[in-house]
This record gives structure tokens, sequence and C-alpha cells, in this order.
């Protein structure tokens, strides 16, 4: 092999090399919502006739401990609530919730319960039942 063609196959490889690590452009369609995002996006979402913002925070907070969590987070002036707590039967895999309250209309909170478990979104319909029939509960006994 000549000098020349060692040199040229050397340039080769460089362009090559060099095209491998051109990072791929993502998709124009990355953060458009899908139809699998809205539909669990509805069965996370409830309204509740509250009319006091710190009154839904209390319920949210209230229902949380009542299925064992453990607040982690809660900022009122952003209406958000995180907590965790370790799932039966092994006690080693970690439940994990976030949920927003947010004005809806006048007298009416919107909130959003977002659970995972051992880091995967959970999408089952039950889970959010459940969880919005403690809130409704919690909501109830403290509005007397």
């Amino acid at each position: 092999m000549t000098r020349r063609a060692v040199w040229e196959s050397i340039v080769l490889a460089g362009v090559l090399l060099v095209q491998g690590c051109v990072a791929p452009q993502p998709s124009q369609d990355l953060l458009a919502p899908t139809e699998a995002q809205m539909k669990i996006r509805s069965v996370q979402t409830r309204a509740f006739d509250v009319k006091d913002r710190q009154l839904a925070m209390r319920g949210v907070i209230a229902a949380l401990q009542d299925l064992g969590f453990i607040i982690e987070r809660a900022n009122e002036p952003l209406g958000l609530v995180t907590a965790a707590r370790f799932a039966e039967p092994n006690f080693y895999d970690v439940l994990g919730v976030t949920v927003t309250v947010r004005p809806q209309a006048e007298g009416r909170m919107l909130i959003r319960a977002n659970a995972i478990y051992n880091n995967k979104p959970i999408e089952d319909p039950k889970v959010y039942q459940n969880f919005f029939a403690t809130l409704e509960r919690s909501l109830f006994i403290a509005k007397e």
C-alpha cells in the first residue's frame, strides 16, 4: 500500500467516525400528546366541589396519609403534593405519587394524581379510582 492510499484510508475512517457521532434529530412530534396519554390523563383527573385550594390540599394530604404514604413535599402556592411509600407484600418496591391541585371554575378544583411503581407509570384506572374515592371521603370530612 502506498503512502497516499494509507492517508486516504485514515481520512475516510475519520470521516466515517465523525458521521457516526452525529446525534439523530428528535422527531417534531416528541412533545405532542398521544391518544394513550390523553386517555390516561382523563383517568388521573377529577373535579371536586371545593372552593378553597388550601382545603383541597389538606384533603389530598390526608387521603395520601390514609393510604399509607409519607408526604415528601407539599407546596400550596403551586398546588403540588409529592408522596411515596413502600409497596406490599415485599416492602422493597416503591410507590410514588404526585398530585396537583388547581382551580377549574368558580367553586371547583381540578385534582390530578400521577402514580409510579418502581419508576414506571401506573396506567391502571382502578388505582386512580381508589385514590379519588379516598380523597372524596377526606374532603367530605374536611368540609364538616
